[in-house]
């Protein structure tokens, strides 16, 4: 596991006065400033991140050391982590998606079904992108506790009980 975990990214400027648009991916979308710094993708640059109102798909923020519309835009792209340290302690059943993406993924019987891709969310819940194993393409399985029932951070594995003809060797 990282010591960062991904909390939002810029999306752009907002106005004219070195402000960004950011996105934020925490539970509560408001404590993104929370956290202290956050840092850049490859950990080279570190902001002090202050909301200053909501915009539609985010937050207008000011961002230590960024001072001119060229600059937040410059910027559009860019992930920004928070330590892990920082971050709240999770309920037993809940995940960063971060420590998600890269799992093994194996049937209840134990037979590999791939890796963990991605974490999507298009709103009504997660789902698991899986990358299979020697196949093109990926399968989308939703990441309920039915077809979920275990997720083992230590071990790099969960296991998952997909419904019939999801995927194609079933």
């Amino acid at each position: 596991m990282s010591d960062r975990v991904c909390v939002a990214a810029i999306t752009g400027s907002y106005g004219v006065r070195g402000e960004a648009r950011v996105k934020s991916f925490c539970a509560e979308p408001s404590a993104l400033g929370d956290y202290g710094p956050l840092s850049d993708d490859k950990g080279t640059r570190d902001f002090k991140v202050t909301i200053t109102r909501p915009v539609k798909g985010g937050f207008a923020v000011r961002l230590s050391g960024v001072k001119t519309k060229e600059e937040a835009d410059a910027l559009k792209g860019t992930k920004l982590f928070a330590p892990r340290d920082a971050l709240p302690a999770l309920p037993d059943d809940e995940f960063y998606h971060a420590d998600l993406i890269g799992l093994a993924v194996v049937d209840t019987g134990g037979a590999d079904l791939g890796q963990v891709h991605a974490v999507l969310n298009h709103g009504a819940g997660d789902l698991l992108e899986i990358r299979q194993r020697g196949k093109s393409g990926t399968v989308l399985v939703p990441f309920t506790q039915a077809i979920v029932p275990t997720v083992d951070l230590a071990a790099r594995r969960m296991v998952v009980d997909p419904p019939e003809g999801l995927f194609e060797d079933e």
